[in-house]
């Protein structure tokens, strides 16, 4: 029933550790649900999208852009007759390594590993800090208590490449990489408008003219445009006119609402939320909980990387809490 061109379960290059196989679940059916029930995916639901803090109840969350990346991913994959169960598996664990504060937090983090770099405290640390590579991490080494997920290689792969330089090897990994972006164009504009930071008329007329007037619209366009340049070939592609104005709406993002002073007004009190953090619990590496500490001997051997993992795993409301605990005075805190 699939495609020539997809991935199929039965096909799969395998997990790390061989499992039996399950009588009614196929592999990516088995991955999907491991996900699901991780711990990873339940804190993305108090993980910012984009606007830190937001006053009001239909926001996004980093668990509803996830969300929203699935549905529009499973739409395509099913319309080009691709592997559905791979294609949500990767969709539901794309962003498991996202930081508190959003790609504020991740910022912080970055800089505050190449500050730590220049010390040459810690010479085996790592040296940045990435989102898509922490997400791997996540599904690899931190959930199930130190055990990883135990993903298919395909899963795995798919959720490294849904940003940054990996292009995933498989198509289903490649639908996500786009719906990923399809989904947070047009769900961080319709935020953007209830926040005030964007009216309807800021939203450049060619690229509505092109796309459409409303999230709807221009969501419905991008995934049609997908399916019909992407048919039939063994690579996932948009046509250049769709394309090209996708990359337009999304630039215009950047210049009017990711960097918008409404949008970054909070920004340096969450970089130094998360940097005190980090820099803390590398101070005091024995309040980091257990099942972050990877340790040999009686020594800790992944000293940094273990804050790292324990700071990015934390939500936005557990890492404020932590830091009232940690540096405000209980006098003071209200």
């Amino acid at each position: 029933m699939l495609s020539p061109f997809a991935a199929f379960s039965s096909e799969t290059k395998g997990r790390k550790v061989p499992r039996p196989l399950d009588d009614y679940r196929t592999e990516f059916q088995r991955d999907r649900e491991r996900i699901l029930h991780s711990k990873s995916f339940r804190r993305l639901s108090h993980k910012t999208q984009v606007f830190l803090a937001p006053e009001g109840d239909h926001y996004r969350t980093r668990m509803t852009h996830t969300l929203e990346v699935a549905q529009i991913a499973r739409s395509i994959a099913r319309a080009l007759a691709l592997n559905e169960d791979l294609t949500e598996a990767i969709a539901l664990g794309h962003d498991l390594g996202h930081t508190p504060f959003g790609h504020t937090g991740e910022a912080a983090l970055d800089e505050a590993l190449k500050m730590l770099a220049t010390t040459e405290r810690f010479p085996d640390a790592p040296k940045e800090f990435n989102h898509a590579k922490q997400s791997l991490r996540v599904v690899e080494v931190l959930e199930y208590e130190g055990a990883g997920l135990n993903l298919c290689w395909e899963t795995a792969d798919g959720i490294l490449g849904h940003s940054g330089g990996h292009m995933p090897a498989t198509l289903e990994g490649q639908i996500v990489r786009t719906a990923d972006r399809i989904a947070y164009i047009n769900h961080d504009i319709d935020d953007a408008l209830r926040a005030g930071v964007l009216q309807e008329d800021d939203v450049p007329a060619s690229y509505c003219e092109i796309l459409g007037s409303n999230a709807p619209e221009r969501i419905t366009t991008l995934v049609h445009d997908m399916i019909e340049a992407s048919t039939g070939k063994d690579r996932i592609e948009l046509s250049p006119q769709i394309g090209d104005a996708m990359i337009g709406l999304r630039t215009f993002l950047f210049d009017n609402v990711y960097l918008s002073p409404r949008a970054k007004e909070d920004e340096p009190k969450a970089k130094g939320v998360v940097k005190a953090l980090f820099e803390y619990y590398v101070e005091h590496i024995n309040e980091v909980p257990e099942e972050y500490l990877r340790s040999k001997d009686g020594k800790h051997v992944e000293h940094v990387q273990s804050c790292v993992d324990f700071v990015a795993g934390m939500t936005d409301r557990y890492a404020l809490r932590l830091y009232k605990d940690l540096f405000i005075p209980s006098s003071w805190q209200l």
